[in-house]
């Protein structure tokens, strides 16, 4: 298996252990210990979001409080070395309100992941979230 295929792998593993709710230790397991994330601005960051580990790890166990469940469409995905791009389909089940909605109902968006990754480790990730109205 060539290194690209391989990232695909690893990032599609990734999207799918984001999806199920992830502990800290296996979301860490995808990260390298100097993970960088700049998340672009969206509705709910609207100037726009960088993470560290420590940041990234903290978000996810917020993200936790505030789904109830969320899943991941896999619409696209490419591999060149160490980059993978992968273009998703967004669902999340909101387990507080927010907005207009309340618990239960479903918040959709369309996202994009850039992937850097070295050493079998996410290195480097953009993150486009486009939220569907709401």
């Amino acid at each position: 298996m060539d290194a690209a295929t391989a990232n695909v792998e690893i990032a599609r593993r990734f999207v799918a252990a984001v999806e199920s709710g992830p502990s800290r230790e296996q979301l860490a397991s995808f990260l390298s210990d100097d993970v960088e994330q700049h998340e672009l601005p969206n509705r709910l960051f609207p100037e726009g979001v960088r993470r560290d580990l420590a940041a990234l790890l903290t978000s996810s166990e917020k993200g936790a409080k505030v789904l109830r469940s969320q899943s991941y469409d896999i619409v696209n995905v490419f591999g060149a070395g160490s980059h993978v791009a992968i273009e998703m389909k967004w669902k999340g089940v909101l387990a507080v309100p927010l907005g207009k909605l309340v618990p239960g109902d479903a918040l959709t968006g369309q996202f994009a992941f850039f992937l850097e990754i070295e050493n079998g480790k996410i290195r480097r990730m953009r993150n486009y979230d486009c939220y569907d109205p709401f």
